[in-house]
């Protein structure tokens, strides 16, 4: 099951203003609205599936995912993971710091350490939440910001150090070089609370082939 960030969510709020700004607004028209659609799939079930698709194409981490979740019988959960023969998981294309980083995850939430309620993950602010992600052995702010944008939905997350979001910045703005995190963490500050649609547009513009005028 997925929902639609776009129409009438926080992130359609975001888009609109983001149109009426110099620099986004060719994009947003010649980009058209945001019509990602967030997934319904459980925290840990998403978090496992971030960790599998870390620096891997899509095709490629979708054929280990289902590997992945074969071994596990379709059941994908603290309790199956930490069950799992690992030289099955192995076998299954997970490396071995994936590896680690799932069976850390999954022991983590079986044992209380970690909770992924969305009731409670929804009294968190964002930086609350990248922070208790973060304490899982392989998962980086990265992903944890992931997590915030394409799970929960939150309209003001700022990957600045993701180097779509950086080489997409550059190319709304005319710049000849990518900026570093820093300065694209200040240069980003403007347009809160909406960096979550800046960031859907900055990973789109790269693939226009025929950009706007400027």
């Amino acid at each position: 099951m997925t929902r639609a960030v776009g129409g009438g969510g926080l992130w359609a709020e975001g888009s609109a203003w983001l149109a009426t700004q110099p620099a986004f607004g060719p994009w947003v028209d010649r980009i058209g609205p945001i019509d990602y659609t967030l997934s319904d799939e459980p925290p840990f079930e998403y978090l496992v599936r971030s960790i599998v698709y870390q620096q891997l194409a899509g095709a490629a981490a979708a054929t280990i995912h289902g590997r992945v979740c074969a071994v596990l019988d379709e059941h994908v959960s603290p309790a199956t993971i930490l069950r799992a023969d690992p030289d099955a998981l192995r076998a299954a294309g997970l490396s071995r710091a994936k590896l680690r980083a799932v069976s850390d995850l999954a022991g983590r939430v079986e044992g209380g350490e970690l909770r992924l309620d969305l009731a409670e993950l929804a009294e968190l602010t964002d930086d609350a939440i990248v922070e208790r992600l973060s304490q899982v052995w392989g998962v980086g702010q990265w992903t944890a910001r992931m997590f915030l944008m394409f799970r929960l939905g939150r309209p003001d997350v700022w990957p600045a150090g993701d180097l779509g979001v950086r080489s997409g910045w550059a190319r709304i703005h005319g710049l000849d070089e990518r900026p570093d995190a820093r300065a694209l963490s200040e240069g980003a500050e403007h347009l809160s609370p909406h960096r979550s649609a800046a960031a859907w547009y900055c990973w789109r513009a790269l693939e226009l082939t025929d950009p706007p005028e400027s």
